[in-house]
């Protein structure tokens, strides 16, 4: 379809009849991605309220359909880039997100360390230069006033902010470690998400039957990378009333981390009271 008949389409959006709209609107939506340029540039120049709506409307659709169809193609390929996940669940509210400025941000992040490290440190002199560089230097630390906002769910507004939740401090120090060659990984545990140092180089992060021997300790990033043991976990979660688990000891799949990063997403839009927002998540989260 060339340019002409694209704006004759997109002209069509100003007719009030529904019917029309849902016919004119399946066939913009046919063009994929391609037709957004043109549609943002018909909403500038237009006049008409409903027609910009119905634009806005249209744009956002393609575009969460694109992250919908990209998060998939990602868990199908086994969700080996934990960055390249992450950076998809912040494209559903950012779709316009400059995906080289957060590489870069990392980047720089993980060259600082980098001139710290050396292959005499044990590992818990590593974590300190990692916990050093990310918290002291560079500033992070967790966003205790505003606990639940979305925003701490999204890598660009992290970076930004230098504030997060668990999750996503804990999302940015693994990220960081493993591009340093450091065995850092997730940690799935209830109402708290942690990390795990792993001994073994060859350790595969999915959750296995039996508790591993391969995890040295773990860390809680919120907490400015503070280190504990296994005995910590088992008290919290007799706190929480819940029975030991291996999953809750072992390190987890990254599909597993972006799965609880939209189920966060998806508490905070509920607690702000976005149904739309929370039925598009829901849909995200079957994608995985």
């Amino acid at each position: 379809m060339d340019k002409n008949e694209i704006d004759a389409l997109i002209r069509l959006l100003e007719d009030p009849d529904e019917d029309i709209f849902k016919h004119i609107k399946g066939k913009i939506l046919s063009l994929g991605s391609e037709v957004i340029p043109v549609l943002e540039n018909a909403w500038e120049n237009s006049f008409d309220h409903r027609m910009q709506v119905r634009i806005e409307n249209i744009i956002h659709f393609i575009q969460y359909d694109t992250v919908n169809k990209q998060l998939t193609d990602w868990a199908k390929g086994g969700g080996k880039d934990l960055l390249a996940g992450v950076i998809l669940v912040a494209r559903y509210q950012y779709p316009d997100l400059n995906e080289l400025k957060i590489m870069t941000h990392i980047e720089r992040i993980k060259q600082d360390i980098w001139l710290e490290l050396n292959n005499n440190l044990t590992a818990l002199e590593k974590v300190r230069v990692l916990n050093h560089i990310i918290f002291d230097v560079h500033g992070f630390s967790g966003n205790t006033a505003n606990f639940h906002a979305p925003q701490n769910s999204y890598i660009n507004n992290v970076l930004e902010s230098k504030k997060g939740n668990p999750l996503s401090l804990s999302v940015l120090y693994a990220i960081i470690a493993q591009r340093l060659d450091v065995n850092i990984y997730g940690v799935n545990l209830p109402e708290h998400f942690i990390l795990a140092y792993v001994e073994d180089t060859h350790y595969l992060p999915i959750p296995t039957k039996k508790e591993s021997t391969n995890v040295l300790f773990y860390i809680n990033p919120f907490n400015r990378g503070s280190v504990f043991s296994k005995m910590e976990i088992d008290l919290f979660l007799k706190q929480l009333k819940l029975e030991p688990s291996a999953e809750y000891f072992e390190p987890c799949s990254n599909v597993d981390i972006v799965k609880r990063l939209i189920y966060n997403l998806i508490f905070s839009f509920k607690k702000l009271g976005y149904p739309d927002k929370v039925d598009e998540m829901k849909r995200l989260l079957n994608a995985l």
